[in-house]
């Protein structure tokens, strides 16, 4: 060989040599934070050994002699699997994100602190530290363990900590407190409840389209076209509810407002975090059928929340067995215990209620001293609240939050020329949500079930119930507000008085239904009540179009004289029927088009089975179809608003949709920027051509390939990296896309929206099907899998099975769940 190629072969294995040390480091950085779940570990804390096994799906079942053990292991393995989840979480719920991520995040982390989420997280603990000790000892007990894994693994926890080191000045990691378990229980209450921006938002329709108007396009629920979840004469409580009916007074309707001076300039930027991630849709569904109705002969419970889609994901499947505890099901991590699930008695299911517990004061400003405001007749001064915010590379912000009796003012400038906004929220009273699920937990019946919920304050939810003994049941829980005038629709006066909160509905009036009639219960965000229940819980609900398709489904086997079973309940939530596109594809009857692209989709949209299937070209054809329809509409009326409005929503506005579909000669048919007037079947023709040319620019000439899942696809993204905009580091921690069935306002409910179509936002984040025959038989999953490291085997196992509508066995019984393990963790305390 001569010298040349010498120096080539040299060059060469240098360059192999350098290859190979880095694939070995970056091997080493990725999996350093793989923990252990084998084996033995000695931990300081414990009181007792504590055996922990996993099955292949990476689901832990943990036994303890004692409670505290037990809390203290769920802590630790919680931290195992999703410590960088629960640091950013609670970042999240501090307002402490700049900490981390830098400048980039301070306008979140404004609006966070202006609202007070580490305010109210700090007022509860201290509620919890005064009246609740055992529940203290529990948090206190789960901390511990989290600390426990925090001084054994140092600083490798996170293959995202180790990445954001390198772009970021270090921050501390700091102990687990209690603390920061209960800030997650504001952000839960935050993120599934009240209703203040659409209160902004119909304060800006008032303000451009007048009152009259706006209330036509934010319809009211269809309560006889549409299923109510606790209908008046059907609840367990009635009695007392009438009594307390008697000691009511009516309430009036908002007054009169200068819309034009109303400040909607928020301070900061409202996070995209948490459990909806901004996706718009917060929806869910649940039902539980009657053993007399089934093929075992006892209850069957199914339950499928629709959340903001994210990595890993929003739940961590998690059993704990002790002398007093013996539950399994869905938690959060960061918190202990279990959300949903079941115990040996009893299995329950949540889907939320979407209650008006927030409300919108407008305020009257002193001009002559901004720190003062109106309140019957008299100056009051505003609290001032000192927020510093501690930015990463940066120098502190120093943030004055004002606040009136209503709660702080939310807006960017108090400027006396215009009337700023306080928030008020029930929360800010108390909130013992925490003290619930623990009880909730242990419960062993229905008295107890009920007992337990008493304390759920918020967010308030929808819980169906079911018992080993073949009870089923319904309770909502949460502190709904009792306003002396007004629903909490839009900004109202807070000047006068008028509007102020007088009470909260007593639990014991709260909607309530025990073995009905029909042996079945549904909920998917519908209506919880009719017009004759005597108490306020909001004026706006889902479209109710998910909650009729699954009465439709569950009534369709009942009349065939069959029984429903678990494959049913399976096939019931990949159902993607869409009752909004029967209704359209209706006005399709008798119409045709000399361009035989459209004549084409026509005819496809004529023959379709109305599922939004991955596979399906007619379902995309029908999403972007009614998209332009739905612009063509209302475009023109909405000018400014129309952004806000349109979207694909699966509330008021698809009520709207629902009805103007029937009006052929509605006025919102004709185009007011034209001089014609056009009939419903010409804008209908019209969104049609749209349709086939918005294809043809954006999949190609070819209509076969124009399957809905080509354009609906999943991407599970990750907090913060997945959104960093560096290509090679998004791919590191996020997954995806996967082609969905599904959409909008379907049982099924993969949603998306107009400004990114047709992208998931929201999603089923796990499903879940209880038999209460045997426990061993239950199905669960959800959304990626039960690590929160990327390339770890349980980091996007769950994906493929998630997406195509499977499941896992949810083992309960201990011979099952040994048999079925294939790690087994014993936590030791040292020798003493």
């Amino acid at each position: 060989m001569n010298r040349a190629g010498r120096v080539a072969t040299i060059i060469i294995g240098f360059l192999l040599l350098i290859l190979v040390v880095a694939a070995v480091v970056v091997t080493v950085t990725v999996r350093r934070p793989f923990p252990q779940t084998d084996g033995t570990i000695t931990l300081d804390g414990l009181e007792s050994q504590v055996n922990v096994y996993r099955d292949e799906y990476g689901v832990p079942h943990i036994y303890a002699d004692g409670e505290h053990d037990l809390y203290f292991a769920q802590g630790y393995v919680h931290a195992q699997d999703r410590f960088w989840q629960m640091e950013f979480w609670r970042h999240v719920g501090q307002g402490r994100l700049a900490e981390i991520l830098g400048q980039d995040v301070v306008e979140t982390d404004t609006f966070i602190r202006t609202i007070g989420w580490n305010r109210l997280a700090q007022q509860h603990l201290e509620y919890y530290e005064a009246e609740t000790p055992e529940l203290m000892a529990n948090l206190e007990a789960y901390s511990a363990g989290v600390n426990a894994y925090l001084e054994e693994q140092g600083q490798a926890m996170s293959l995202n900590q180790t990445i954001l080191g390198l772009a970021r000045e270090p921050w501390e990691i700091e102990p687990w407190e209690p603390l920061d378990t209960i800030s997650w229980g504001v952000v839960m209450a935050w993120d599934l409840g009240g209703n203040w921006d659409g209160e902004l938002t119909r304060a800006a329709m008032n303000r451009e389209l007048g009152e009259a108007t706006a209330a036509m396009l934010l319809p009211p629920y269809p309560y006889g076209e549409r299923p109510v979840i606790a209908a008046t004469d059907r609840l367990e409580n009635l009695d007392e509810l009438r009594e307390l009916e008697e000691e009511m007074e009516s309430s009036g309707a908002e007054g009169a407002v200068d819309w034009a001076r109303v400040n909607t300039a928020i301070a900061g930027a409202v996070p995209q975090v948490g459990l909806t991630r901004g996706s718009g849709v917060v929806g869910s569904n649940s039902w539980v059928v009657a053993g007399e109705h089934t093929v075992t002969g006892a209850p069957i419970l199914a339950n499928d929340p629709h959340l903001g889609i994210q990595m890993p994901s929003i739940w961590y499947e998690v059993a704990l067995h002790g002398p007093a505890l013996n539950v399994t099901g869905f938690s959060f991590a960061g918190v202990p215990g279990v959300i949903i699930g079941h115990n040996e008695n009893i299995a329950w299911g949540f889907t939320n209620v979407g209650p008006d517990v927030q409300d919108l004061y407008i305020e009257k400003i002193n001009p002559s001293n901004d720190l003062e405001y109106e309140f019957r007749g008299e100056w009051r001064e505003m609290e001032v609240i000192e927020e510093v915010i501690h930015v990463n590379g940066g120098e502190d912000v120093t943030l004055e939050v004002r606040q009136t009796h209503h709660g702080p003012i939310i807006n960017d400038v108090v400027d006396g020329q215009s009337d700023p906004l306080a928030f008020r929220w029930t929360i800010q009273d108390q909130n013992r949500i925490f003290e619930s699920i623990m009880l909730l937990n242990r419960a062993h019946d229905y008295d107890a079930f009920r007992d337990a919920l008493r304390y759920f304050d918020a967010p308030a939810q929808n819980l169906i119930y079911a018992d080993v003994e073949g009870n089923i049941a319904y309770q909502m829980p949460g502190r709904i507000p009792i306003r002396g005038s007004g629903q909490g629709l839009q900004p109202v006066p807070g000047w006068t008085g008028d509007y102020e909160w007088e009470d909260t509905v007593p639990f014991e009036a709260l909607p309530a239904v025990l073995n009905p009639e029909e042996g079945y219960i549904v909920t998917a965000n519908n209506a919880v009540v009719d017009e004759e229940y005597p108490f306020f819980i909001s004026h706006y609900w889902a479209a109710g179009d998910r909650a009729q398709r699954i009465e439709e489904m569950l009534q369709a086997v009942l009349d065939e004289g069959g029984e429903v079973s678990k494959d049913d309940a399976a096939r019931m939530q990949m159902d993607a029927k869409s009752l909004l596109a029967e209704n359209y594809v209706s006005l399709l009857s008798g119409l045709s088009s000399d361009d035989s692209r459209v004549q084409a989709a026509i005819e496809r949209l004529r023959g379709w089975d109305l599922q939004l299937h991955r596979d399906s070209v007619t379902a995309a054809l029908f999403e972007i179809f009614f998209m332009h329809l739905a612009q063509a509409t209302l475009g023109d009326e909405l000018g400014p608003v129309a952004e806000d409005y349109l979207g694909n929503s699966g509330g008021p506005q698809r009520v709207f949709f629902h009805s103007v579909a029937q009006q052929e000669n509605a006025h919102w048919w004709n185009n007011v920027n034209t001089e014609a007037q056009e009939t419903r079947d010409e804008i209908v023709m019209q969104a049609l051509r749209d349709t086939v040319v918005w294809f043809e620019e954006n999949a190609g000439g070819d209509m076969e390939t124009w399957s809905w899942g080509r354009l609906h696809t999943a991407t599970f993204v990750s907090d913060p990296l997945g959104q960093s905009g560096i290509t090679l580091v998004e791919r590191l921690v996020n997954r995806g896309p996967y082609p969905m069935d599904g959409g909008v306002s379907v049982v099924n409910a993969n949603s998306w929206s107009w400004d990114n179509i047709a992208a998931v936002t929201g999603h089923p984040s796990m499903r879940m099907i209880v038999d209460l025959s045997d426990w061993d038989e239950s199905r669960t999953i959800h959304s990626t899998g039960q690590s929160g490291h990327p390339f770890h085997r349980h980091y996007d196992d769950l994906i493929p099975l998630w997406q195509d509508g499977e499941y896992h066995p949810q083992w309960f019984n201990r011979e099952a769940v040994e048999s079925a393990a294939v790690d087994h963790l014993l936590l030791e305390p040292p020798e003493r």
